[in-house]
């Protein structure tokens, strides 16, 4: 699913279930910098600009820019340039950024099947 709008963005938002979750069994593929007051979770991969979000679940996260969020799970990679997040992020495969920080004391990050990738400056 590729979004190109906001209008197409606050469609895919209004289709958040009860506990405010989006579920995508696709590819998710945002071409703006976006906010979604509600988590995804998709089965596919999620790639986009700048992404903040409630919880983030998917097989790869691609974001062109920053990822701020909850909780991020990625059962495959991410890559971002800096990621911010409030109890855990953990990648699976990999994990590349600039930057990467919890908000709790007691927060943590961790890639499962190799050290974290710090670089001065991430290509995405």
């Amino acid at each position: 699913m590729k979004i190109t709008t906001q209008q197409q963005l606050d469609d895919l938002i209004a289709t958040a279930n009860k506990s405010n979750t989006i579920v995508l069994d696709e590819d998710l593929e945002i071409t703006f910098d976006c906010k979604i007051p509600c988590n995804i979770k998709a089965h596919g991969n999620i790639t986009a600009c700048n992404i903040d979000a409630f919880d983030i679940t998917a097989c790869n996260i691609d974001a062109h820019g920053n990822i701020t969020a909850f909780d991020i799970d990625a059962h495959g990679n991410i890559k971002a340039k800096n990621i911010e997040y409030y109890a855990f992020c953990i990648a699976y495969k990999s994990l590349k950024c600039e930057s990467i920080a919890g908000a709790r004391k007691n927060s943590f990050h961790k890639c499962l099947d190799q050290e974290i990738e710090i670089t001065k400056e991430i290509k995405l």
